[in-house]
């Protein structure tokens, strides 16, 4: 049977999202960096210099594996080739954590190249539950399922996403990666209070948090809209909203994410130090 019982091998400290470009700053001058994320599907092949940076990495730092292809809430079956070829890439690294997102990105024989947000309905929850235990079942490990960045809300939605997400956790044994950027985001979106969703959220479930920045735009009715990028700095709002997830739920293992426009190392590191002092604090009272 599959072993769910929470996972204790990321540190509660700073991570950062793995860029090659940072290979050698990162190894040589980490700074607060206690560990690092890569994206799954960039590492699927056999050899060559980016398995060989990893290799190097894994002996140096925990590394957490972040899954962008599986659409998980997809209405198709999962792709089991690229199932067994997370397989594999987790038994060769033996990743510290492995996560997804809660979204759908395939429809009929199509691939579309972006993580969609789902109605919240009971046919949802039993088809994302059902994925993720053959997830779960096919890399013989449990995982972390990461809140998403929303800009709408569906009509036949029945239930909210703090209710949606604590039953899969409930029925599947996963753990949640909580993406504080994506509460915010969504929560300017909809008009709905951020605080009051962190105060909700399963937090003895969260196994990684995430920080990114956003982009903001404006509606077609000239609303505020904010746009889930990963390509900035975090703002102020979001530090002060991870702040009051610490307190309410203790250290946990954090990211910074930045994913377009990618800095040079110090800027990125300045980021993992801005988030060190607010979590080691933290840490250290724990």
């Amino acid at each position: 049977m599959l072993d769910t019982a929470p996972s204790q091998s990321l540190p509660a400290t700073v991570g950062v999202g793995y860029k090659p470009q940072h290979f050698t700053a990162l190894t040589e001058n980490p700074g607060p960096v206690g560990w690092v994320e890569i994206h799954a599907e960039n590492y699927l092949g056999a050899g060559g210099r980016p398995m060989a940076q990893l290799r190097a990495l894994s002996e140096q730092f925990p590394v957490s594996v972040h899954g962008v292809g599986l659409s998980i809430g997809g209405d198709r079956p999962l792709d089991r080739a690229h199932l067994a070829r997370l397989r594999r890439l987790c038994d060769w690294l033996h990743p510290a954590s492995f996560s997804e997102h809660l979204a759908w990105s395939t429809h009929d024989t199509g691939f579309l190249n972006d993580l969609l947000p789902l109605p919240y309905t009971e046919a949802t929850l039993a088809r994302v539950c059902a994925h993720i235990d053959q997830v779960q079942e096919a890399l013989g490990r449990r995982i972390l399922l990461e809140n998403p960045s929303t800009y709408l809300a569906f009509a036949e939605t029945d239930m909210d996403e703090v209710t949606f997400l604590s039953q899969i956790a409930r029925r599947t044994g996963c753990g949640l990666l909580l993406d504080v950027n994506n509460v915010f985001v969504s929560a300017t979106n909809q008009n709905w209070d951020a605080r009051a969703y962190i105060d909700a959220f399963p937090l003895d479930a969260v196994g990684e948090i995430h920080l990114g920045g956003h982009d903001e735009d404006e509606d077609d009715h000239g609303a505020r809209l904010l746009i889930d990028s990963h390509g900035r700095n975090v703002v102020d709002p979001v530090w002060t909203l991870y702040a009051h997830t610490l307190s309410r739920g203790g250290p946990r293992p954090t990211l910074i994410e930045w994913d377009t426009d990618v800095p040079d190392w110090p800027t990125l590191r300045a980021e993992a130090a801005r988030a060190d002092a607010i979590l080691s604090p933290v840490e250290a009272g724990a």
